[in-house]
């Protein structure tokens, strides 16, 4: 019998939102452990799901957890940002209905320590798909004083990022998370609920995944994709993310696109792609908070398109 070992978040938020797709295909961007696929198909009995991961251990557990759907289900291997642009290519647009995008490192790579997302792991990795080129252990080791600020800076957002950077590289080279969070602790914020060392191993988690990159690729598709009475929720952990979300949804709702400087609109005004339909994020409630403190950071916003 397999352990199901991670509730996903906002799970009850998902399930409300999907819940009156009486047919045709869900695509779940980030599906991990598989919870929330397996809840929208028990919930959807006649819907169809396609389920996208880079991590090979999230699909070996997620094939035998999704296997009592069979035919119901696909799982894809490969960054969503690449692998829907194939989904498109191989199914009609009208029959996607639903789409869900879980960004972030998922609960089954921060739980083994091995992978070394964790600030308590013996190795510096950080890589989602394993046979990714690029680890943590190269960014921390190998980039440039001047590489290692940009990304402090850009992903991290750390007022002290040169001071930061520079440690690293007097000090390098690091051989484990645990070493480099230890190392760097008196050099980071304090007097939060986080650990120390969360903005910079955000940082570096952000530039080893393209994490920001994939995102607003993924909503570029989905903006020239054509969809048509479509649902697109995109979970997002922190700011820089929800940033993006939050600004593409706003451009996508926008009838006028004419510069800001324009006199006069000039581009027939009825470019909007559809509506929002989170005015402000959804969040966890409070039971959902106490079960599941990862769950905190968790901010939902959805778009409904409706060309």
């Amino acid at each position: 019998m397999q352990i199901i070992p991670h509730v996903p978040v906002l799970y009850r938020e998902v399930l409300e939102l999907f819940q009156n797709i009486k047919s045709g295909i869900v695509i779940d961007c980030t599906m991990g452990y598989g919870g929330h696929s397996s809840m929208i198909l028990d919930a959807n009995p006649d819907i169809k799901l396609i389920a996208i991961d880079q991590d090979q251990s999230a699909i070996d557990f997620s094939t035998k957890r999704l296997e009592a759907y069979k035919d119901r289900v696909v799982i894809k291997k490969g960054r969503f940002s690449t692998v829907i642009k194939e989904i498109l290519k191989e199914h009609d647009v009208a029959d996607i209905r639903g789409i869900l995008a879980d960004i972030g490192v998922s609960s089954l790579q921060l739980d083994k320590k091995e992978r070394g997302f964790s600030f308590f792991s013996e190795n510096l990795d950080m890589r989602m798909d394993e046979n990714a080129p690029l680890s943590a252990s190269v960014v921390i080791n190998e980039y440039s004083l001047l590489e290692l600020e940009r990304v402090l800076l850009e992903y991290g957002e750390l007022r002290n990022y040169k001071k930061i950077a520079s440690f690293i590289v007097n000090n390098r080279p690091f051989y484990s998370a645990k070493e480099l969070s230890e190392a760097i602790k008196h050099l980071m914020p304090s007097g939060k609920k986080i650990h120390p060392a969360t903005l910079l191993m955000q940082a570096v988690r952000i530039e080893v995944n393209n994490e920001l990159g994939e995102l607003e690729s993924l909503l570029d598709t989905i903006q020239e994709s054509g969809f048509s009475d479509t649902k697109v929720a995109i979970i997002s952990f922190h700011s820089l993310e929800d940033r993006i979300v939050k600004n593409v949804f706003n451009k996508w709702r926008a009838n006028c696109i004419c510069p800001a400087e324009a006199i006069r609109c000039t581009c027939s005004n009825d470019n909007s792609l559809g509506k929002i339909l989170t005015k402000k994020p959804i969040i966890a409630q409070l039971d959902e908070l106490k079960e599941n403190p990862r769950s905190r950071s968790a901010k939902m916003r959805v778009f409904e398109m409706d060309r």
